[in-house]
This record gives C-alpha cells, structure tokens and sequence, in this order.
C-alpha cells in the first residue's frame, strides 16, 4: 500500500491511497496528516494498513491533477516542523564509496594507503550486516535539519546563495514516528533527493556537515511494509528537454554494506532521538550521483528519480538564490 498527501484546490488537507488500477488517489476520512494516522496506530498497536483500509472510500481525485497543481504534499510531516527531524547516513551503499574516495582523495602519509571515506567504508563491509540480535558497526551520520526543509514532488529544491554546488542525492528514506512509550514506529518509506552541495564537501570532508544543510525532496507516496531486498530505478537531470545524466539507482539491503536495522539502531540508540510524538525522516545513502560524473547544476536544471515500487516518480526543480548577506548577531 502507498498513501499520498494532498491539498485539494480549495486548501483543504487530505490523505489517500495512491491506487495504481485507475492511476487516481482514494480519499481516507476522518484524517487530514499520515502524521494522525501513525500516532493511532502506535497508541492502539494495530498496523496503519488496516487503520487505512478502514477508512478508506469511494472519493476519487485526479494524480495527475494535483500533480500538475503542485498540490502534492511530502508523504509525512508534523504539525509543529521543528518536531520533525531529517537525518541520515553515508557510505551505506556498496557504489558510494569509490565515488567519495575520489572527492576525499587527497596526498596520504607513508604507510596508509586508504582514505578515511575507505576506512569508514570497509567498518561497514566487515560489521555493517550483523547477525539478528547482535549490534553491527555504526555508520556515518548526518544532520539536514527539521521539517521546514521538505519539499515535495514538484516543488522547487533551492541552493543557498553561499552554496557552491546543489547536486542531487537519489536515495531511500524512511519515516518514522516515537509512540507515547518512547518507542520508535517505522511508517514507511519514501523516495527522496537528499541535494547536498558537493564542491564544498569536496573542499575538505570536515565540510560534509555543511554541505548538507539544504532543502531536500520526498517522492510523493509512503510505501508502506517492509523495503524490497533490491530496489532499482533511473536517476535524471534534465536541462530543458536535454538529459544531462542519466544512472541506475540501486538500493535495498542487496546492494548496501548495512542492514537497515543496523542503521536504525544507530540513530535511535540516542534517547534525544525517542522523544514520544516525533517524527523523524532518515535518509539511507545514495549509490551514484551525477556530481562523480562531473556534471555542474545550474538554476533551472531538474532532477527525476524513478522507481517503480515507489509509485509516481519523484521530479525537483532547482533554483538559486541570488544575494550572499552577512549575519549580524545583535547584543541584548
């Protein structure tokens, strides 16, 4: 099941099933957020597809309308953004680490031979996959931000002024919610575009926390159950009707060096991180990007990324902000 959030022409919130028989969306009642749906089921210990299939009726809206609308919401977000917290970690996927051992390479002392980027990558070839019950090695991890960083199908992703890359990140996120109990609900997950500036993490990996401070993009539908063992799609960005990019996505426990559980440990093994009505958006780690291919974005360029499990492809548009303004702290 793939649930997708929506605003109807007259503003008002909705939540549907994405029905791929009709290609249209299936109104729930009673719910205006998955958010709502998510805090039931983790208080009534019943699984959101059943909370759905009871809820769910005959009112049909166009996909293809509220897409063209941009009227199509990320498929999870909190009425309160700063309770909202997008994260994720890196070198997960076994295509990733050549791509950033090459912007992390740099003169190495006699002796060491791999950079940290390897190093941190080898850690999760050799720990990443642990028996059930055990704790596997621990990943890299980032902070994004809150919620008032989503961006939703169609929407635009914008670089800041003082960035000086925005290159996309096709990736698979999960969503999550923290019950009453403090125990942490997996909703879901989601095709996302975690857009990171590249030329300044390249500069020095000790910039990667900067460079990951951006918007980023969530695929329109919530997949609900567990993640597919392989999940493969296209990555595209597009300048006008020009493909400038065009790579296979690859993802799923199959072609990672860490189970998602290990990584799911790893973050929500911080009590900061079970703060009981959260909501946390976590990115997996991307497998290839464009930026290794030497591909530079502009204003204007867009960014597709297609998986069919996922339902309806994810689509961005990037934009640039044009004046850098120095902040000033005023003394109280």
């Amino acid at each position: 099941m793939r649930l997708v959030q929506f605003k109807t022409h007259d503003g008002e919130r909705r939540v549907a099933v994405s029905d791929s028989t009709d290609n249209g969306l299936r109104a729930v009642s009673g719910v205006q957020r998955i958010y709502e749906l998510g805090i039931e089921a983790a208080g009534t210990d019943v699984t959101l597809e059943s909370l759905v299939l009871d809820r769910v009726g005959d009112e049909l809206f166009s996909y293809e309308e509220l897409l063209a609308a941009q009227l199509i919401l990320p498929p999870i977000d909190h009425p309160d953004p700063a309770h909202c917290l997008v994260t994720g970690t890196g070198l997960s996927h076994l295509g990733s680490a050549q791509t950033r051992n090459e912007m992390h390479r740099k003169l190495e002392r006699a002796g060491e031979s791999l950079t940290d980027s390897m190093k941190m990558f080898q850690l999760g070839l050799e720990g990443g996959k642990p028996e059930s019950g055990e704790i596997g090695s621990q990943p890299e991890w980032f902070w994004k931000g809150d919620g008032s960083i989503l961006v939703g199908c169609g929407g635009t992703l914008t670089s800041p002024s003082f960035a000086k890359d925005g290159g996309e990140e096709a990736e698979l996120a999960g969503v999550y919610i923290i019950g009453n109990n403090g125990t942490p609900y997996r909703l879901g997950f989601a095709l996302a575009n975690e857009f990171s500036d590249h030329i300044t993490e390249k500069q020095n990996y000790l910039y990667l926390a900067h460079s990951k401070l951006r918007a980023c993009a969530l695929g329109p539908e919530l997949r609900l159950g567990p993640l597919p063992d392989s999940v493969t799609g296209r990555i595209r960005v597009l300048r006008g009707n020009q493909v400038l990019w065009d790579g296979e996505m690859l993802s799923g426990e199959d072609n990672m060096s860490h189970t998602i559980s290990n990584l799911e440990h790893h973050h929500f093994k911080y009590e900061l991180f079970c703060r009981p009505g959260d909501v946390h958006v976590h990115f997996f780690g991307a497998g290839a990007i464009s930026f290794a291919s030497g591909i530079n974005t502009v204003e204007g360029d867009r960014f597709e990324i297609d998986v069919p499990e996922f339902g309806h492809p994810l689509t961005n548009q990037m934009r640039k902000e044009k004046h850098d303004t120095l902040v000033t702290v005023q003394t109280l």
